[in-house]
This record gives C-alpha cells, sequence and structure tokens, in this order.
C-alpha cells in the first residue's frame, strides 16, 4: 500500500449508514450519533475504507487541557468553539497497516481545518483527544504530533451533569493547528476573527457578589405592592445573564433558572420555603421596561471601573436593546456586554461620574 495515495473525504449522507455500522462493530465504544458540531471523515485506497475519523464540540471541562492552554476559566465558554474533539478514531481490523494511522490523523487535520469553517462558520485552532491507558497508550497520536498534556480526573458526563464518582482516568492529547492556538486561546480578549456570536464569560462567585450592591440605589418603578423580588437582584440576574452571552427576556430567565442555590444567594434572591427562587420573565420583563435607563448606566459604568480596571476581558455598559418595544411604545434597556473591540446595535454613552 502506498500512503501517499491514501485520501481522506467527508462521509456522504448516503455513506452514514455504513459508517455508523462499521463504527459500532469495531470500535470499543460504539458509534455516536451525528449531532450538533460534528463532522465524520473515511480513509480510502483506491475506493476501499481504511479508517473512519469523527470530530466533535470540545469537552466542556478538562483540567489537563485548561491548564495547558491556560485560559481563565470564565474566558473558556467563549473559546470553546475554537476546539473540535477527536471523539472516534477506527482503523478497519483487516488495515492495521505501519504509519497509516499517522498519515490518516495528518490528513484528516489539513481537511478539518477547511471544512469546519466551511461548514460552521468559523476556524479552529486546536485539536483534543481522550486515550484510555487501559486499553492503548497514544502511540499513534504521539507519532503524529499531537501533545500528551495530562490525564483526566475520571469523571465522565451525564444527563445531569458528571458522575458522582470518578471512574478510569484517560490520557489528554491535543494537537495546535497553528503555531500560535495556545496564546490565542489564552488571551483576555479574543481576536476579532476567532469570534463567534456574542461573546460570552463565566461569572466568577465574587461577580455575583458584588452584583447587586451596584444597583442598590437606582428608584424602583415598581409599586410596592408585590414585590417579591428585591429591583438589585433582578437587574444583577439580567447583567450576569447578558454577561453570559444570553440575549432577550426568555433566554435571561432561563439562564436565571439554571442557577444553583448557592448562585442564587450570591445574587440575593428572594428565600423562601427553604430554597432560594428567582424572578420570572414577567418581572424581568417588567423591570427592565420600565428602570430608568440613565440610573442603570451610571451602575454599570461604576461596575466597569471597579471590574475592568482588574479584568481586561470584562467590559460590560448600558445599550438599547434593538427591537424591544413594550405595548406601551417604551424602549426596553438591557446590559450587553462589549469586548475592547466589540460593535454593539445600539450605543449611547452618556457621560456620568461614579458616587
Amino acid at each position: 500500500m502506498n500512503l501517499r495515495e491514501i485520501v481522506v473525504e467527508g462521509v456522504e449522507v448516503h455513506e452514514e449508514a455504513r459508517f455508523k455500522e462499521l463504527m459500532a462493530a469495531h470500535h470499543y465504544l460504539g458509534a455516536l450519533p451525528k449531532i450538533g458540531h460534528t463532522l465524520w471523515y473515511v480513509a480510502t485506497y483506491k475506493e476501499q475504507w481504511l479508517a473512519l475519523l469523527s470530530f466533535s464540540a470540545a469537552a466542556w471541562k478538562c483540567a489537563a487541557r485548561d491548564a495547558w492552554i491556560g485560559w481563565d476559566f470564565r474566558y473558556q465558554y467563549d473559546r470553546l468553539h475554537l476546539i473540535a474533539n477527536n471523539s472516534r478514531f477506527l482503523i478497519l481490523p483487516e488495515h492495521h497497516v505501519p504509519n497509516l494511522a499517522s498519515r490518516v490523523l495528518a490528513l484528516s487535520e489539513r481537511r478539518l481545518a477547511q471544512d469546519w469553517r466551511a461548514r460552521f462558520g468559523y476556524p479552529l485552532l486546536l485539536l483534543e483527544t481522550f486515550v484510555d491507558p487501559q486499553r492503548f497508550r497514544g502511540t499513534i497520536y504521539r507519532a503524529a504530533n499531537w501533545r500528551y498534556v495530562g490525564d483526566t480526573c475520571g469523571y465522565r458526563r451525564t444527563r445531569d451533569g458528571y458522575s458522582a464518582a470518578p471512574s478510569s482516568a484517560k490520557h489528554v492529547f491535543v494537537r495546535p493547528l497553528q503555531a500560535n492556538a495556545q496564546a490565542y486561546l489564552s488571551r483576555p480578549v479574543l481576536d476579532p476573527q476567532y469570534r463567534h456570536g456574542a461573546p460570552k464569560l463565566m461569572l466568577s462567585a465574587e461577580h455575583m457578589v458584588s452584583l447587586p450592591t451596584y444597583f442598590a440605589d437606582i428608584p424602583d418603578p415598581r409599586r410596592g405592592q408585590g414585590r417579591r423580588h428585591p429591583l438589585a437582584t433582578v437587574l444583577a440576574i439580567a447583567a450576569g445573564a447578558t454577561l453570559c452571552g444570553m440575549h432577550g427576556y426568555k433566554a435571561i430567565s432561563l439562564w436565571a433558572k439554571d442557577l444553583s442555590q448557592k448562585a442564587r444567594a450570591r445574587f440575593r434572591c428572594c428565600y423562601r420555603n427553604g430554597h432560594y427562587a428567582v424572578p420570572s420573565r414577567t418581572v424581568i420583563r417588567e423591570v427592565l421596561t420600565r428602570v430608568d435607563p440613565q440610573a442603570l448606566d451610571l451602575a454599570l459604568q461604576c461596575w466597569n471601573a471597579q471590574q475592568a480596571s482588574t479584568d481586561e476581558g470584562l467590559a460590560i455598559d448600558a445599550k438599547t436593546m434593538c427591537n424591544a418595544i413594550d405595548t406601551d411604545g417604551r424602549q426596553s434597556h438591557i446590559p450587553s456586554t462589549v469586548g475592547h473591540q466589540a460593535h454593539s446595535c445600539h450605543t449611547e454613552k452618556k457621560s456620568a461620574r461614579c458616587p
């Protein structure tokens, strides 16, 4: 077999059934469904299938990978789209030829860098994979210039989060697709060419605790009757959700519902019947459409002055929500994240000083 004649191509729709059958029959983990950001490849020699590969979205958390990149945990949510996981790699049983695996990996990397951008609209900077040391040593990845960066903690992803107890740890390998991938991923402010969608952050416990304080002096536009949730809490949750990439009342309310009890306590949510409750979508909408925009803007400028001075990647400003007009013709005001080189739909700077 002439390795130079091997070709790696994307799996066509009519070939997907065969791909899944072979993966289910010969890979020890079985087949994976093709959902979300996933690309399948097949390596062929004279139209004969030799190997199968699957690339999908990156692992949500991986301590060894994250330590190697050196990014702050709050930024990784905004950068994970730049990483793809080699979730399956199968050399078919009858084709175990020396140097075949490393050749196939190299060819797939070249294809993937182009195909991922064409299919999903943004580039990739890094590849990752996990190898079970009880079965393999990762020799083919080392031969293909992948870097071993450590082991996982052994926890696996479940429908409810992560498993309660660790199982067998996996070796973690990464493969930069360009020389400065590590530097780009770890920067406080992501280069514009690598951004996708609105900026997204993970809030620290300190940020959650501090946000309500800055809204404490804003006049509450609601009637005194039925104020279950403090105004500062509602505004802090809206600001926190927007910092994490949420847009619109529904997205903000869903983000709030996903907050843990500890996070809700940090936001000073209403405590009743043994648990902390978050404001509903209706309450969030009412507050954001009626709150004084100048007072909100001043509060956010003060938060900026305090927080962004020590965190280059963190900035928030008061923006008017595009196409957000309530039934009375009032425009909604909502916090919106802005990176140092980002653009927003509407910007109106006001001169104000922090008290």
